[in-house]
């Protein structure tokens, strides 16, 4: 009974939305409906002039044309470059205008403004624990633009705090799922920045397709361990250097020291028993790794002295 108030707890509520997506709004030149407008003015001011002494339906029809004109007028707007006009009639969208330009649209309809200009912002420096539980502070440069202006408008509340804070949650998403540092052929923070980016900018551009949101790049512009941990860890990466270094030292020492002795052996320089080699082994490797210039000893004796 109680795992089946935990399950129904923890099950997500899905409720349908109705879909809705950008669509072309339907305009005239703005010149057309200016002149229009002039037109049936005029036509108001003559009949309101000729029927003002006895004429009550003349004046009658002067006044609704004159209220034709003002409505008329009330569809007049003005697009700028980098933004656009989402057009609302009586709680209808009915389309969006995109290019520049003086445009009639229908009367009385509702003009939002919104910009469709190139945007980017930097997230909040955050605080989280990579893949290895080590807890590090990140944060990112997001560049977007508005793709869908009907998306924007009616599917989020607020579009830009929409982007911000979907682009917050995938930055902590992404940066828990690797560590922070690692081998070279691990996928990290700090060593693969770039594909960490890519990753980030696909989960971005995923979380925000529901606003009509388009994601051009995103970026790692802060990665730093926290402050609590950042000395040892510092400490611990100089030792993996130096443990790093060391294993290419002896690496390349044996390898000298092989082709030493084979050689030796090979052009029948000198022969050499199992202690001679072990001596001349030691030597060499003692030269080759040691970090002091190394003294020769010259030995007039034997080793079996």
């Amino acid at each position: 009974m109680a795992n089946d108030v935990a399950s129904s707890s923890a099950r997500v509520r899905t409720v349908d939305t109705p879909k809705i997506a950008e669509t072309k709004g339907r305009t005239m030149p703005g010149w057309v409906g200016l002149l229009g407008a002039l037109a049936i003015a005029a036509g108001g001011l003559v009949l309101i002039v000729w029927g003002q002494d006895t004429r009550i339906i003349a004046t009658v029809g002067g006044v609704v044309l004159l209220t034709a004109a003002t409505v008329i007028m009330t569809g007049w707007t003005v697009v700028v470059p980098g933004t656009t006009k989402v057009l609302v009639y009586f709680g209808r969208y009915i389309g969006t205008v995109r290019q520049p330009g003086f445009y009639q649209t229908a009367p009385l309809a509702a003009r939002a403004r919104m910009s469709v200009r190139v945007r980017n912002f930097e997230t909040s420096e955050l605080k989280v624990n990579d893949a290895d539980g080590n807890p590090v502070n990140i944060a990112a440069i997001v560049v977007w633009r508005v793709a869908d202006t009907a998306k924007a408008r009616f599917a989020v509340e607020d579009y830009t705090e929409f982007v911000t804070v979907q682009a917050e949650s995938a930055l902590r998403h992404v940066a828990t799922t690797h560590p922070y540092d690692g081998p070279d052929s691990a996928v990290t923070l700090r060593g693969a920045t770039a594909q960490v980016s890519d990753e980030l900018a696909s989960e971005v551009a995923e979380r925000v397709a529901v606003a009509g949101v388009e994601i051009d790049e995103v970026r790692i512009s802060k990665l730093a361990y926290a402050p609590e941990i950042a000395q040892s860890m510092l400490q611990r990466q100089q030792a993996g250097a130096i443990i790093a270094a060391r294993e290419r030292i002896v690496e390349g020492a044996v390898t000298m020291v092989h082709e030493a002795l084979n050689r030796l052996e090979r052009e029948g320089i000198v022969n050499l028993d199992d202690e001679r080699r072990a001596a001349m082994v030691s030597n060499l490797l003692v030269v080759l790794t040691g970090e002091a210039r190394a003294t020769p000893v010259i030995n007039t004796g034997t080793l079996y002295a």
